[in-house]
C-alpha cells in the first residue's frame, strides 16, 4: 500500500531593525511512495506552498538489486552536504543554514546509486550524474553531466562524519564545492559542525567559504508538552555567486553578499521530535559595511510551528 506524508509549516517573522513583519506558509509538502515490487520502490513529492509557489520536488524509481545497494532514477536531491538534505520537519531552526539554503542546496535529475555498510566499519556511499539544469529544463542537452559523491562514515552508534563534493556548471562557468561535516547525538544532545569549499573555475569569481555549526539540548516535560529544546547557531558565508553570467558585467557578480549570523532558539515538542514542533527563534545577522543584506535576510524573530503527518 502508498504511504502518504505530509508536512506543513507556517510562520511569522518580525524583522527588528526595519519594524516590518509577515506571515507565511513555508512548506505544505505531501508526498506518496511505496514498493510496486519487492526490489522497486518510488517517491513522488510536492510543495503546495514553498513560500506561496507550487513545486515539484521528487519524482523517482528506486531499483534494489541486491541487499544494501540501490540505483534511483528521476528528480531528487542531490547526495550533498548534511545540513541542506535534511526535510523540512527535521530541521533543527526555523530557518536553513547558509549552507543548505544559499551554497549547497541542490535538487536536480538525473542517477544515484549507493550502497550501505554496515559490518566492520559501517559506512553508506552515494554518487551521482545529474543534468545541471535544475527542475524546471529538463528539456536542455548538455555536454558535461553534473557529478556528486557523498560517503558517510558511521566510526561509533553516536557519530556521523560525512564528506562529499559536487561538480556543477550553471552556465559556462565551472564550480567545484567540497564539504566536510560531523555531528554527535545522543538522548539529550546534538552537536553539529560543518564546512563548505566553493571554487570557481578560471578564477572567474572569489573563492566562497560557508560554515554552520550548532549545539541542541533536549530536555524532558511531564505536562502539555513532550519535551523543550534549547538551541544556538552560528553560521556564516563569504560573498557568492550563483555562477549566472550577468549580461550587462559579462561576468559573475555577488547574488549574496557576506555575513555572519547568530541564532538562539528554543523549540516546544508535543509529541516525539519532528512530528508538532513550535519554534521560537531570534536571528542576529552581521554584515560587512559595503554589505547589502536582502530583504529577508535581517534581525528577526521567528515563530514557526511544524507537524508532520
Amino acid at each position: 500500500m502508498p504511504e502518504i506524508h505530509g508536512t506543513i509549516r507556517g510562520k511569522y517573522e518580525f524583522q527588528t531593525e526595519t519594524e516590518e513583519s509577515r506571515f507565511e506558509v513555508r512548506n505544505a509538502r505531501f508526498s506518496v511512495s511505496g514498493n510496486v515490487h519487492p526490489l522497486v520502490a518510488y517517491k513522488a513529492e510536492i510543495d503546495l506552498s514553498d513560500e506561496g509557489s507550487i513545486k515539484m520536488l521528487d519524482a523517482y524509481a528506486r531499483v534494489f538489486p541486491m541487499k544494501d545497494l540501490n540505483f534511483t532514477i528521476g528528480q531528487m536531491r542531490v547526495p550533498f552536504t548534511i545540513d541542506a538534505h535534511r526535510s523540512p520537519h527535521q530541521q533543527y531552526f526555523a530557518n536553513r543554514s547558509f549552507i543548505a539554503k544559499q551554497v549547497g542546496n541542490v535538487r536536480d535529475v538525473g542517477f544515484t546509486a549507493a550502497y550501505k555498510h554496515t559490518s566492520g566499519f559501517p559506512f553508506i556511499l552515494e554518487a551521482g550524474l545529474f543534468n545541471g539544469s535544475g527542475l524546471t529544463n529538463q528539456k536542455e542537452w548538455h555536454k558535461t553531466l553534473n557529478y556528486s559523491v557523498k560517503a558517510q562514515l558511521l566510526p561509533g552508534k553516536n557519530w556521523n562524519i560525512t564528506l562529499s563534493t559536487q561538480m556543477i556548471k550553471p552556465e559556462s562557468v565551472r564550480i567545484n564545492m567540497y564539504d566536510a561535516g560531523i555531528y554527535y547525538q545522543n538522548n539529550r544532545f546534538h552537536i553539529e559542525a560543518e564546512y563548505l569549499y566553493k571554487m570557481y573555475g578560471h578564477e572567474t569569481f572569489k573563492d566562497v567559504h560557508a560554515v554552520n555549526s550548532f549545539v541542541n539540548y533536549d530536555l524532558p516535560l511531564k505536562k502539555v508538552f513532550n519535551k523543550i529544546s534549547f538551541l544556538a547557531r552560528y553560521d556564516m558565508m563569504t560573498d557568492h555567486s550563483d555562477g549566472k553570467i550577468d549580461k550587462t558585467t559579462n561576468a559573475l557578480v555577488i547574488n549574496d553578499y557576506a555575513r555572519h549570523r547568530v541564532t538562539g532558539g528554543i523549540t516546544l515538542s508535543l509529541s516525539k521530535a519532528f512530528i508538532a514542533d513550535l519554534r521560537l527563534n531570534f536571528e542576529k545577522y552581521f554584515y560587512k559595511k559595503n554589505g547589502i543584506p536582502k530583504e529577508s535576510e535581517q534581525d528577526k524573530i521567528v515563530i514557526e510551528f511544524m507537524t508532520r503527518f
